[in-house]
């Protein structure tokens, strides 16, 4: 794994962003600012993902519960151009949180879950720097100070928790994995890789000056977590076009070994 560090660390040289990352392969790792802890963006709703599957193991959720759309939001999703009398499942608006990262959905799961539930979880998940503080899109609670932050090395063990751990049953993982395979923002680390070569898994977050993304890699039985968080840039341009260059690398030493 030395070639990849020093791919990577070439990367970040010179950079005036700040960024944070945390890289896991097969019992090798790379981790760089990966307990400083971010505004999270929408890489937050993995945990508010997490924890829908946690309630629904506990019988606190049915999944296939039909509800009817409220309270809609901006930013990111497809929800605020649906009917008005659309009806969705709860899993669909899992699936619609993830794979567009619908604003509006993920706010209606909050409401659903509670946000002091979703909190505990993460508490129990040992994600030291995650917190949810906010609704999407909640303005108001920005300016009073209120956000949502995450850290490397906790959306790494996100990630885990969503692949292998037993936090959750294989069920719910396999489920939640599949969720993310269908991600729609492939810009950032799947941006140059072949994925008719690899499986990947991953979940986005953009606020202004801020890129993220964390996604799980597999190829051949070999498994790479990765999440790549950066803020305080000019342009956002090139902080995707360097974490699609961090994934490329990945992807090169996967398909190396």
């Amino acid at each position: 794994m030395d070639q990849l560090k020093a791919n990577i660390e070439e990367e970040l040289r010179g950079l005036s962003s700040r960024v944070g990352l945390a890289i896991e392969i097969e019992g090798e790792s790379l981790y760089v600012n990966c307990e400083e802890a971010f505004q999270s963006a929408s890489l937050i709703k993995v945990p508010v993902l997490i924890e829908a599957f946690l309630q629904s193991e506990a019988g606190k959720l049915n999944l296939d519960q039909l509800v009817s759309i409220t309270n809609y939001v901006g930013g990111s999703g497809v929800l605020q151009a649906f009917s008005r009398d659309a009806l969705l499942t709860l899993k669909d608006l899992m699936t619609l949180m993830i794979t567009v990262s619908d604003n509006t959905a993920t706010n209606m799961l909050i409401d659903k879950l509670g946000m002091a539930d979703i909190n505990r979880s993460i508490k129990k998940m040992g994600l030291k720097h995650t917190v949810l503080n906010r609704k999407m899109m909640d303005f108001e609670a920005i300016e009073q100070g209120l956000d949502n932050y995450t850290s490397p090395l906790d959306m790494l063990t996100s990630l885990k928790i969503v692949k292998e751990r037993s936090f959750l049953t294989e069920e719910s993982r396999a489920a939640a994995l599949k969720m993310m395979s269908y991600q729609q923002f492939q810009d950032r680390l799947p941006g140059m890789m072949d994925l008719d070569r690899v499986f990947v898994a991953n979940k986005t977050g953009s606020l202004p000056h801020v890129e993220h993304d964390c996604a799980v890699i597999t190829y051949k039985g070999k498994t790479a977590y990765a999440a790549v968080l950066m803020d305080r840039l000019d342009d956002v341009f090139s902080g995707k076009q360097k974490i699609s260059k961090i994934g490329k690398h990945i992807y090169d030493y996967l398909l190396k070994e």
